[in-house]
C-alpha cells in the first residue's frame, strides 16, 4: 500500500489529531494570556513581594524543559492534589502555564516601553492607578506587544507534539499509530511534518493580518 492511499484512508483519523493539536495551542495561548498579563502588571506595578512572586514563577516555568513539566504535573503535582485531569487537559494547562511565563515578559516589555509621563498625567487628572492602567496603558501595551506575542503561536504549536509523551492523541501520536499499523515510516512522518508547517504558516498569516490591523500608526518608525 502506497503512502498516498494510506493518507487518504487514515485522513479522518489525522484530521482528529489536527483538531486536538489546535485545541492544545488555543487553550494554552488563552491560559498564557490570562496568567501572563497579570504577571506582567505585578512585575511592573506590584510591591516587592508581588514582584518577587512573579519573578519566581517566570524563573521556574522558563527554567524547566516542557517535557519535565508535563511529567511533573501529570504524574506528580496533579495526582498529589487529587486532581484527575485527562491527558489533554494536563497538556494544555502545562503548555499554558509555561507560555504565561514567556508572555508575561512580552507584556512587561511593552508596558515599560510606554512613557511614565502618561501614568503621571493620568494621576494628575484624578484617575486612579487602576483606571490609568485599564484605559491608557493596557490598550497601548497590548498593541505594542502583538509582534512579540505572535511568536508564542509557533512555539506552542511545536511544543504540543511533546504531549505525545503523556498520551495526548494529537497529530504526532496519531501519526505514530498509523506508522505502527502500516509499517510505512518516512512518507507518513514527512506528511506529518508538512501538516505542522502548514498549520504554522496559516496561523502566522492570520496573526500578521492582526498586527497590521491593530498596529499603532507611527510607533517604531525611525524618524532620525
Amino acid at each position: 500500500m502506497d503512502a498516498v492511499t494510506i493518507l487518504i484512508d487514515w485522513g479522518p483519523y489525522l484530521l482528529g489529531g489536527i483538531a486536538i493539536t489546535l485545541g492544545l495551542v488555543f487553550v494554552a495561548l488563552a491560559v498564557g494570556f490570562l496568567l501572563g498579563l497579570p504577571l506582567a502588571l505585578g512585575q511592573v506595578y506590584g510591591g516587592k513581594a508581588l514582584r518577587a512572586a512573579a519573578g519566581l514563577y517566570v524563573w521556574f516555568f522558563r527554567g524547566l524543559p516542557t517535557l519535565v513539566l508535563l511529567f511533573l504535573f501529570y504524574f506528580g503535582i496533579f495526582p498529589t492534589l487529587m486532581l484527575d485531569f485527562p491527558a489533554f487537559v494536563t497538556g494544555a494547562v502545562v503548555l499554558g502555564l509555561r507560555s504565561a511565563a514567556y508572555q508575561s515578559q512580552i507584556f512587561r516589555g511593552a508596558i515599560q516601553s510606554i512613557s511614565e509621563g502618561q501614568m503621571t498625567a493620568a494621576l494628575s487628572l484624578g484617575m486612579t492607578r487602576a483606571q490609568a492602567i485599564e484605559t491608557i496603558i493596557l490598550p497601548q501595551a497590548l498593541r505594542i506587544s502583538l509582534p512579540g506575542w505572535s511568536n508564542e503561536y509557533p512555539e506552542i504549536l511545536t511544543d504540543s507534539a511533546i504531549c505525545y509523551a503523556i498520551g495526548v492523541m494529537e497529530l504526532l501520536t496519531r501519526t505514530s499509530q498509523i506508522v505502527s499499523q502500516t509499517y510505512v515510516t518516512m512518507p507518513i512522518y514527512i506528511a506529518c511534518a508538512g501538516i505542522f508547517i502548514l498549520l504554522n504558516f496559516a496561523g502566522m498569516q492570520a496573526i500578521a493580518k492582526a498586527e497590521e490591523k491593530f498596529a499603532i500608526p507611527g510607533f517604531g518608525v525611525n524618524t532620525g
